[in-house]
């Protein structure tokens, strides 16, 4: 990198990419300008940090670069939109050889022009670690959009996309039995959202949604809290396949730990009103009731607040509160 230069990076990683027609202006300028067609933008923007999201003896930087848009991408589903534009931050030691920034760019560009939408500027700078901030626009295309404060009691609760995968598949890795379930590995380096189908419930009437990040319970605590709801999950009723059980066996795991704790699926989980019909690729897993006293979560734990208003089969769960930024 210190051979290559700043400029030389950033000349690297655009050539070649494409542009959506909603980039006006793309990479070059002082500034992007991008078009939003309804008058109103969605922003969503998060980062990756080497030895905390990510490790590259695990993950190639191209597979980096895609986790990057993905769980960026899904903030902006999750919320009924299009994803149309990326702009992304790059650190790193000036150490590190430039065909590792130049994968990086590629996994980022191509998982980016697969939605139709394109990475229209950023910013590199020396780092101790390599560090990697995502910022995502998008469009709801004249939907309204889907907050976490609309579930109601008699909502059904229901999830897309599977659960529990991406922290098997880190368990895997830990362990270092990742080459004999690499599904659950390649889950865990890079995250499939099933963006059709959160497009799906949002058009369908969604009163909540959210992507699953932190871990199903987590998440579906962050609907409860914003709603002033609790949420009481069938443990029976959410998807477990064979091979997560096996892992799971492997490494003499509660399997309900990944499922219910593990984050970074990016799945949805919606709720939708009791007389909905479920779009494809949606299944029921609980359902909304009445708050029988909110936890606060100013006082305290915010994931354990938010963790208490959702019941396994009736019960509080006392497992894993999912991913929480500042645990060591």
């Amino acid at each position: 990198m210190s051979d290559v230069g700043e400029f030389g990076v950033i000349a690297r990683s655009v050539h070649g990419r494409t542009q959506p027609a909603t980039t006006l202006v793309g990479p070059g300028d002082d500034a992007a300008l991008v078009a939003a067609a309804d008058g109103r933008v969605l922003v969503s923007t998060d980062m990756l940090v080497e030895g905390r999201h990510f490790r590259l003896d695990w993950s190639s930087p191209y597979e980096i670069g895609a986790k990057a848009v993905a769980q960026n991408a899904a903030d902006i589903a999750a919320m009924g939109g299009c994803p149309t534009a990326f702009v992304v931050a790059l650190g790193c030691p000036p150490s590190t050889p430039a065909h590792v920034l130049d994968d990086l760019s590629h996994g980022i560009g191509s998982a980016a022009e697969q939605l139709g939408a394109g990475v229209v500027g950023g910013d590199l700078v020396a780092a101790d670690a390599l560090v990697v901030s995502v910022t995502a626009l998008g469009s709801l295309d004249d939907r309204t959009p889907v907050t976490l404060s609309g579930a109601r009691p008699g909502d059904v609760v229901a999830v897309a996309g599977p659960v529990g995968a991406s922290a098997a598949g880190l368990a895997l890795l830990v362990a270092g039995h990742a080459d004999r379930y690499p599904a659950l590995a390649a889950a865990h380096r890079v995250p499939q959202p099933p963006y059709d189908a959160a497009l799906a419930a949002a058009d369908a009437g969604a009163t909540s949604m959210t992507d699953v990040s932190d871990g199903l319970v987590a998440d579906l605590g962050h609907i409860a809290t914003a709603s002033g709801v609790v949420v009481d999950l069938d443990r029976a009723a959410i998807p477990v396949d064979r091979e997560l059980r096996d892992a799971a066996d492997l490494l003499a795991v509660d399997v309900g730990e990944w499922v219910l704790g593990g984050g970074e699926d990016h799945a949805f989980a919606a709720t939708f009103g009791p007389a909905t019909a479920l779009p494809p690729g949606w299944r029921r897993v609980g359902t909304v009731t009445s708050s029988d006293g909110r936890p606060d979560a100013a006082a305290g734990d915010g994931a354990r607040a938010a963790a208490g208003l959702v019941r396994v089969d009736g019960h509080p769960w006392a497992g894993d509160r999912g991913w929480q930024a500042f645990r060591v």
